[in-house]
């Protein structure tokens, strides 16, 4: 049922386009040939008739069109039905020569991969550690991920709010080769859940010592409150000592990488608001989409932001 009303969508707008498109040039050139006297020329006296439209005194002579002008418009209308017939104008038809901007596309793409199929599978075969050595790769790797990647982490790789950043050496799954490889091709799908629950006074006094965990000014009497409260509901994920667990994405409490913290945004005040409300990331699967050999030169450049000074 869906197909066949979308067959039929499609035949409507179809030949709605074809009507407008026809109709619109009918009408042009009837208002052309309708305003086409030749016999609007002076009389004996020199007075040539106006359009009757005075304004402010002033008014307009109904002289004939210009022949350049005329003839100019009626080569326009001529090229214009060229163009339909050839090319795809009206609706569904493909015109004579079966042009059409989706086969267009196709062909480029199928000329691309042709082109660069080789290429990346060469480096493909190359260990993501020497193909990060390699700048003429690192420069065609650069590309893709500025054409995947930057529009969540940067065109720098320096992350944002909510995006990790790529150029440090905190990585919530892990920052090695296989990691990174596994990240692309799979995708991320992070959760931390949220601890209202627990009540505002234990949220409070688990924000001051997740802070003072990271050496950031805190309440000292309520961080000592708070420590109970961590090994029970969040040790399992950030361990115990609070340094994170790449193989669920748990990260590290005890340095000072903050993923959600806004600008103008205190450290407290994005520790309380995850407390409260809790995350939820998602990094989708890249392998679909880019190919597995361009995933390959990407995790390479991504690799390679470390060795960058």
């Amino acid at each position: 049922m869906n197909n066949l009303w979308g067959d039929s969508l499609s035949s409507f707008w179809s030949a709605w386009i074809i009507v407008i498109t026809l109709g619109t040039i009918a009408l042009s050139v009837w208002i052309l040939f309708a305003n086409r006297r030749t016999d609007k020329t002076p009389d004996a006296d020199g007075n040539v008739e106006t359009t009757g439209h005075p304004a402010d005194g002033i008014e307009e002579y109904d002289n004939a069109l210009p022949q350049w002008w005329f003839k100019l418009f009626v080569l326009t209308v001529i090229f214009a039905l060229g163009y339909l017939v050839f090319y795809p104008g009206l609706g569904n038809y493909a015109g004579i020569l079966g042009w059409s901007q989706e086969s267009q596309w196709e062909k480029e793409v199928a000329d691309a991969e042709e082109r660069f199929t080789p290429i990346f599978a060469q480096y493909q075969e190359t260990p993501i550690p020497e193909l990060a050595r390699d700048a003429e790769a690192m420069r065609v790797a650069e590309r893709v991920y500025l054409n995947n990647c930057a529009v969540c982490h940067g065109s720098n790789a320096q992350g944002g709010y909510g995006f990790p950043n790529l150029t440090d050496d905190d990585w919530l799954y892990g920052g090695e080769p296989e990691n990174i490889m596994m990240t692309l091709n799979n995708g991320r799908n992070g959760l931390m859940p949220a601890w209202q629950q627990l009540g505002e006074n234990n949220i409070e006094n688990l924000t001051q010592y997740v802070l003072s965990m990271s050496d950031e000014e805190h309440d000292a009497e309520r961080a000592a409150s708070g420590e109970s409260t961590f090994l029970a509901a969040c040790a399992a994920c950030h361990t115990p000592s609070g340094t994170g667990n790449i193989a669920l994405g748990a990260p590290n409490l005890t340095d000072n990488v903050w993923l959600y913290l806004a600008p103008g945004q205190s450290v407290a005040d994005s520790v309380r608001q995850t407390l409260r409300n809790g995350r939820n990331g998602h990094m989708p699967a890249q392998a679909a989409y880019i190919g597995e050999e361009r995933v390959h030169l990407v995790a390479a450049y991504v690799y390679s932001l470390r060795f960058n000074d």
